[in-house]
């Protein structure tokens, strides 16, 4: 099973970014495995609908799962009706956040946990 994480950097120690939407990467990681792709965010610099387009980006990699921060309304809505599961307001590194996904030691977010354009940086 294919999860993406938003991260603020390109590889497993990075952390985990807050930001669904705007975070700079999705390490896209494979949880049988640990093989991961590094995804560059190109809704990161939208003037708006950054979360629309990383969540329409990811449903196009085949993945099952998101792990972020913060994930607002419009993102969340459209992963929700793909059926993809969304963990939010996940703070430590992208291999912490693998290993609760492995273990099951989440809970599966049943509304955005942020409000439209929260990840702007005013």
């Amino acid at each position: 099973m294919r999860i993406a994480i938003s991260s603020a950097g390109t590889d497993l120690t990075s952390q985990v970014d807050q930001r669904f939407g705007r975070c700079s990467y999705f390490l896209i990681v494979d949880v049988e495995t640990n093989n991961f792709e590094v995804y560059p965010n190109s809704a990161a610099s939208a003037s708006n609908g950054a979360g629309i387009e990383a969540a329409k980006n990811l449903i196009k990699k085949g993945i099952k799962a998101v792990i972020s921060g913060n994930i607002g309304p419009n993102a969340f809505q459209i992963l929700q009706a793909e059926g993809i599961e969304v963990v939010q307001e996940f703070k430590g590194t992208v291999n912490e956040a693998v290993k609760i996904f492995k273990e099951g030691n989440y809970s599966k977010a049943s509304s955005p946990n942020v409000n439209t354009h929260s990840g702007l940086r005013r």
